[in-house]
């Protein structure tokens, strides 16, 4: 698959960061309104109950504000409110505390609930970085300037739409921007990558791997990017 159109999340399923490295490049949205009950700020891991899903909680403001109900992604604020940081921690550990290689990469996913991001499209940008690096792939990576409607799967992204600088802020500059390609239709797969109403994906196809409660639950598909990373470790990207 050539060009992919992608939403921001949040510790990403395996689905988004295969597209990431297939892709010849990858455009991520930062002109969309913000979806409740997604992977824009939702993850979900295997623990010894079944699925469970850790969501990191938004500042949305009053609901019938106009003003704040066209906020697109890229302002949408990341609340402290109840203590997530801690929980989705704990979550973590007891969830893969067992796992083959949850003590390797401890030291590396720890500082993200430690540390304190402003914007969630910046928070969520600094962990696709970092699982890059962990899985040892370099997409190539732009952000959407303008926002296109989605068309059968296919969304026409025109040259002035998309550039390899970004909004973000200066302390966060990824090495992974490039100049965008000449192609002006992307694969759209910001609504079908979805926890509840997944789309169709004839190129994705969950194979099983590892997973510590296989036995309990069976294999659980298309978890957390995390998921694949604690229980397979450096061979993660054979399974992208």
């Amino acid at each position: 698959m050539k060009d992919v159109l992608l939403s921001t999340t949040y510790f990403g399923p395996v689905q988004w960061y295969q597209k990431l490295y297939r892709a010849e490049h990858v455009l991520i949205e930062q002109w969309e309104h913000f979806e409740k009950q997604s992977y824009r700020n939702r993850c979900l891991i295997a623990t010894t109950q079944g699925i469970q899903a850790l969501t990191v909680p938004v500042e949305r403001g009053n609901a019938q504000s106009s003003k704040l109900k066209a906020q697109t992604i890229k302002d949408i604020r990341i609340s402290d409110h109840g203590n997530w940081r801690h929980l989705h921690w704990n979550a973590l550990q007891s969830a893969y505390g067992e796992s083959p290689f949850f003590d390797y990469y401890q030291d590396d996913i720890r500082p993200f609930f430690e540390e304190r991001w402003t914007y969630l499209i910046e928070f969520n940008e600094a962990i696709r970085a970092k699982m890059c690096e962990l899985l040892d792939i370099q997409p190539r990576v732009s952000y959407t300037q303008s926002w296109r409607e989605e068309c059968g799967g296919r969304s026409e992204i025109t040259s002035s739409a998309v550039y390899a600088g970004d909004t973000l802020p200066a302390d966060y500059s990824p090495s992974s921007l490039h100049t965008p390609p000449s192609s002006r239709f992307f694969h759209d797969f910001r609504s079908s990558i979805h926890p509840k109403h997944p789309g169709a994906d004839e190129a994705f196809e969950p194979r099983p791997y590892y997973q510590v409660y296989r036995q309990k639950h069976g294999f659980l598909p298309n978890l957390s990017i995390l998921d694949l990373l604690f229980n397979m470790g450096p061979e993660a990207i054979f399974y992208l």
